[in-house]
């Protein structure tokens, strides 16, 4: 059901994006590959074509960027004009402490990053399918913005931002014949950690220390099948937690 069609995926360098990317071009999509790291785009876009040998169009793209969010996507190459699918996934957090003390150049660029990115792009995005008469937008969303935790303040209120938009979305595109949907995961092993402690490798060990979190590839097999459902059928929220968590305040350690 997949096949032929085209995905476009922020933050695709790493983690959660790039899992994605592995699993739609096994299901025989042609990939646009966004992030800021342009070697690993390079290395994303070489692995992808020998081992699946789809199209992979890759863009050094920050979507904090609004002019060039808005340039990228308005000159696609004709191969890559059509988009899909998006998996709104680009995202981040900065720092672990109350709001009172916390560092507002972190709450900047995760304001810029988790929801201002997100807005830029499915407007450009959303678009393109109005035009296409069709296509389905899947917005990496989280537990942070089903439940507020301790610390999370800043971080969590962008998540619950992505929660508003995903369902004002939904309503405003609907006669548009445009599917949105958000997988909300709970604690996923990925870079995450270290980039919120502006990349200590210690601190972001001891996060999942005595517990088995989910994978990349856990979310990316979740958001394969939300994209692979038949037309008729949308998946407007999943929530997917390891099953060590029960909440963002509960979970059990070895």
């Amino acid at each position: 059901m997949l096949k032929g069609k085209t995905v476009l995926i922020t933050g695709a360098t790493a983690g959660i994006g790039k899992a994605c990317a592995f699993k739609f071009a096994e299901s025989g999509c042609n990939v646009i590959i966004t992030g800021r790291r342009l070697d690993r785009l390079e290395t994303l876009e070489a692995k992808i074509k020998t081992d699946y040998g789809v199209k992979v169009y890759p863009v050094l793209l920050d979507v904090r960027d609004r002019k060039a969010v808005k340039e990228c996507l308005e000159f696609l190459p004709n191969d890559f004009s059509h988009i899909d699918i998006l998996v709104n996934n680009a995202g981040l957090g900065r720092g672990l402490e109350p709001l009172y003390v916390g560092d507002e150049d972190g709450w900047d660029e995760m304001i810029d990053t988790n929801f201002k990115g997100l807005l830029y792009v499915s407007k450009a995005v959303s678009k393109i399918m109005i035009n296409q008469k069709g296509g389905h937008i899947i917005n990496i969303g989280s537990i942070a913005g089903r439940e507020v935790y301790p610390n999370g303040n800043v971080y969590c209120a962008t998540k619950f931002a992505v929660s508003a938009i995903t369902k004002a979305l939904r309503v405003e595109l609907l006669s548009e014949k445009i599917r949105v949907s958000t997988v909300d995961p709970g604690m996923v092993e990925t870079e995450f950690s270290e980039v919120r402690f502006y990349g200590d490798k210690e601190k972001a060990k001891n996060v999942y220390k005595g517990m088995q979190p989910l994978t990349p590839e856990d979310i990316a097999d979740t958001v394969l099948f939300v994209a692979n459902r038949p037309p008729h059928v949308n998946i407007n929220e999943i929530v997917i937690m390891p099953t060590a968590q029960a909440s963002t305040a509960h979970l059990v350690r070895d």
